[in-house]
């Protein structure tokens, strides 16, 4: 089994920024992409960004390309994810994700991803 917190959530005003971190603990060695995703108030649960085990790709949906940037330190376990210029459409509770799997196009789907955070809160007021 594989345990991920996250943390780095919390208050900030429109055009600030945050940055989430992800402990990964236990099973490490089989964790290979990780992702992040968020859940907006009152909306679905929808895919942020994700990283490849070496970092060699990276994968955003569209809103927050050029704003957000995902990385790994894989000596500690750990995703991050820079968010700048954030909007109060950002705000979500944002969740960790690892998968045991190489998921190329499939980083963008829950599906793939075998491990989940508990979430961390993040809202911007405008």
């Amino acid at each position: 089994q594989v345990q991920l917190v996250e943390s780095g959530g919390g208050l900030v005003q429109a055009g600030g920024s945050l940055r989430l971190s992800c402990a990964a603990s236990g099973r490490t060695f089989s964790i290979y992409d990780m992702g992040w995703f968020r859940l907006p108030p009152g909306k679905e649960r929808e895919f942020v960004a994700a990283i490849s085990y070496s970092g060699s790709r990276t994968y955003y949906t569209d809103s927050v390309k050029g704003v957000f940037t995902i990385s790994r330190d894989n000596a500690k376990n750990t995703v991050y994810l820079q968010m700048n210029s954030l909007k109060p459409e950002d705000t979500a509770v944002y969740y960790c994700a690892a998968s045991t799997r190489t998921l190329y196009s499939g980083s963008y789907y829950p599906r793939g991803y075998d491990y989940w955070g508990q979430g961390t809160q993040v809202t911007v007021s405008s």
